[in-house]
């Protein structure tokens, strides 16, 4: 299969992709192998990176592993030297391809051709084999990063975890011990956990001037959900604090912010009430995202918020 064509990948892995070229002429070689794409996949954080340090991979070694192999292949000098497809990507991408169709993918994506590796015979089985990899450890990791979303644009990465990515768990931070003890907030915070156990209408929003210890309640509910001192409704459940500024951050086409939010609410309304949500500076929500003529957060959040779908503090 030859990359020739940007339409049929996602945005990352074309990127990843056409990297490749400049990579080969600063290793002095002619052919662009699967190395060379492994190398373009791990210079930049993202969906490749997160998959390895998942499977308990050091990216940094990883790093270093596919740097020694691509120096380790001849050399090729000479002034007129014209890089070209090797036999080894040729390959891969055409696997590449086999498994977007499995997945009922609409485009390429990094998943799929990190995928593609497990059967790489040039480099893949060699590299799966030093860090201990196998396929179906990969494949399940990818389905946890995923959810149940499939690659239906060509930006699907900015989808995938995306309570991971624009959220803070705070009820993690009251495990760890990182949240201050809240004191004489009580009465405030029982009744912040009589409107969360409401079925409909249950989202209290908490007023008053800066520095009186709004944020607070919700770290001191954090730590009564960890501690078990809450009714039954709430015990076990998750407060995650929406980050609003690294969900606007970078997203510059008309249409990006709605859908990383969205990607944010479905994964809260996916979690069947195990996730309560913490937004910080409500008035931070009211117009933001909004480009002319496109939907807010608070369009977006309200009918959630009414039928109760959503809990949200």
């Amino acid at each position: 299969m030859q990359p020739t064509n940007p339409n049929q990948f996602t945005e990352k892995a074309w990127e990843a992709i056409a990297r490749t070229p400049d990579l080969v002429k600063q290793a002095q070689q002619q052919q662009i192998e699967t190395e060379h794409l492994m190398r373009s996949l791990l210079e930049k954080e993202g969906l490749a990176t997160s998959v390895f340090n998942k499977a308990g991979v050091n990216v940094e070694r990883l790093r270093d592993y596919t740097e020694e192999f691509v120096n380790s292949r001849p050399k090729v000098s000479g002034s007129g030297t014209s890089v070209y497809l090797g036999r080894s990507l040729d390959t891969l991408l055409d696997r590449a391809e086999e498994i977007r169709k499995t997945f009922g993918d609409e485009y390429i994506s990094i998943e799929h051709l990190l995928l593609a590796y497990a059967r790489d015979d040039r480099f893949g089985k060699a590299l799966f084999q030093e860090f201990k990899l196998d396929e179906a450890k990969l494949k399940t990791i990818i389905q946890q990063i995923r959810g149940n979303q499939k690659v239906t644009d060509q930006n699907p990465e900015g989808k995938y975890d995306a309570l991971e990515k624009y959220g803070r768990d705070l009820t993690e931070y009251a495990r760890q011990g990182k949240l201050d003890p809240v004191i004489g907030r009580d009465d405030e915070i029982r009744r912040t956990i009589q409107i969360l156990s409401r079925r409909t209408k249950n989202n209290p929003v908490l007023i008053g001037e800066p520095g009186v210890g709004k944020t607070a309640i919700a770290e001191g509910l954090a730590q009564r959900i960890v501690n078990g001192d809450v009714p039954e409704s709430l015990r076990d459940r998750k407060l995650i604090a929406l980050d609003m500024g690294a969900l606007i951050a970078g997203a510059k086409y008309r249409g990006e912010f709605e859908e990383r939010l969205k990607a944010v609410l479905k994964e809260v309304t996916d979690s069947r009430g195990q996730i309560i949500m913490f937004i910080d500076e409500i008035h931070t929500v009211v117009g933001a995202g909004a480009a002319q003529g496109s939907m807010d957060a608070g369009n977006l959040l309200k009918p959630m918020l009414a039928r109760g779908e959503l809990r949200c503090i």
